[in-house]
């Protein structure tokens, strides 16, 4: 029998650490690791049962991230938890404020437990009347003491503390410019006899939105008296009361609209007879053009006459005239200084004591009457009553005549 050979048995080397594995050729597994890798900074303890054991866990992958919008009920989850923690810092907040109040606290604490403080303002009493009364027919002493004081303290705060002595000063200007309404009428019919305060009066508030004025009040009164009052197409009387020699008498058409320029510059490149009557009237020039010189010429000195006039007229109205002839019109016209200008007024300056002496206003009523034929005039040109146009030929031809008989003196 043929006995097997007995496998030899590899000696036992001695121990020689082997070489590990490269690791490019050893193998890893896809498998997650059931404990977790730590780094080797910090110190986990071996124990399992110590405290930090419980928080350390197996490594788990984060869920995959949903495409698209979130879902409203996670939306609302999120805003709970948002909430959530606003809540919890705002207590934390308080908690430390009330640990730790602040000084403003305690201050307005302070300040909530003393009594509150009122700012006594003195009482500014009325002027004395010094024993005058206030009569309708003319301007008592203490308005033209309220409008210098305004001219100087023209501030809101300033007005507001005066504001018995302002609304004292207003229904004196008031019941001043009423008696004067009616005695106008009397004088130019055309004019309402009773029309409101408040169509005459012009407001005292000055309108500061594009002026480089800041003052917010006007240092003085003023009244319109026309067939509307202050507003409307027509010519008007205008009176303007402010103390230290700035009151006047004026009246004509302030500023036109582009309708009733053109209907006066029309007028006087065809009619202007009208305008020669009108303005060489011998009240009219001695009351609102003194300069001109109103004694009469020898031959030909009509003409002479009519372009002083008409050059000292558009002197007082050269505001806002232009610098060069309307288009339409011959550069050589005879009347171009008229044609030039876009104000057509008069005026004439009035003392202080005009308006506070007993028959004051009869100077004014003066003023007015000397002004009633070119106002009518100007009236007839803008806004013609039925009938005014007839006369415009006969009243040329009256002109014409005159200036004949002069020549043939």
């Amino acid at each position: 029998m043929v006995g097997r050979k007995r496998k030899s048995t590899a000696v036992a080397s001695p121990a020689t650490p082997e070489a590990p594995a490269s690791s490019s050729t050893r193998r890893r597994s896809n498998r997650v690791a059931s404990t977790r890798i730590t780094s080797k900074y910090f110190d986990t303890p071996e124990d399992p049962d110590s405290e930090l054991s419980d928080y350390i866990g197996p490594r788990t992958r984060p869920p995959p991230k949903k495409r698209g919008r979130p879902s409203k009920k996670a939306k609302v989850e999120s805003d709970d938890e948002d909430d959530e923690d606003a809540d919890f810092k705002e207590t934390e907040t308080d908690q430390v404020s009330q640990e730790n109040p602040s000084k403003e606290d305690e201050e307005s604490d302070e300040d909530s437990d003393a009594p509150p403080k009122v700012t006594f303002i003195p009482a500014i009493k009325l002027r004395d009347t010094e024993g005058i009364p206030y009569v309708d027919s003319r301007i008592h002493p203490n308005t033209l003491a309220f409008l210098t004081d305004l001219k100087a303290n023209n501030k809101r705060s300033w007005l507001k503390a005066n504001d018995k002595e302002y609304r004292r000063a207003l229904t004196d200007w008031e019941t001043f410019t009423l008696h004067l309404s009616p005695l106008i009428s009397q004088i130019d019919p055309t004019i309402p006899e009773e029309l409101p305060f408040k169509d005459l009066n012009f407001r005292i508030y000055r309108d500061i939105r594009f002026s480089k004025d800041p003052t917010p009040y006007k240092p003085h009164f003023s009244a319109a008296f026309s067939r509307t009052g202050r507003k409307g197409p027509y010519a008007c009387y205008y009176i303007h009361l402010e103390p230290n020699n700035h009151c006047f008498l004026a009246g004509g058409l302030w500023h036109p609209d582009a309708s009733s320029l053109q209907k006066l510059r029309a007028s006087i490149d065809e009619r202007p007879g009208r305008w020669k009557k009108v303005l060489l009237d011998p009240k009219f020039r001695t009351t609102f053009l003194p300069t001109s010189n109103t004694k009469k010429k020898k031959k030909g000195g009509g003409e002479e006459e009519w372009k002083e006039v008409m050059k000292a007229f558009a002197e007082k109205n050269k505001e806002n005239a232009l610098k060069t002839r309307p288009k339409g019109f011959h550069p050589e016209h005879q009347n171009m200084e008229l044609l030039k200008l876009k104000n057509f007024t008069v005026g004439k300056k009035l003392d202080d004591n005009v308006f506070t002496k007993e028959n004051g206003m009869d100077e004014i009523l003066k003023g007015i009457e000397a002004m009633v034929g070119f106002i009518t005039h100007l009236n007839r040109i803008v806004m013609p009553d039925p009938g005014d146009e007839d006369d415009s030929d006969s009243d040329e031809d009256e002109d014409e005549d005159e200036d004949d008989d002069e020549d043939g003196e």
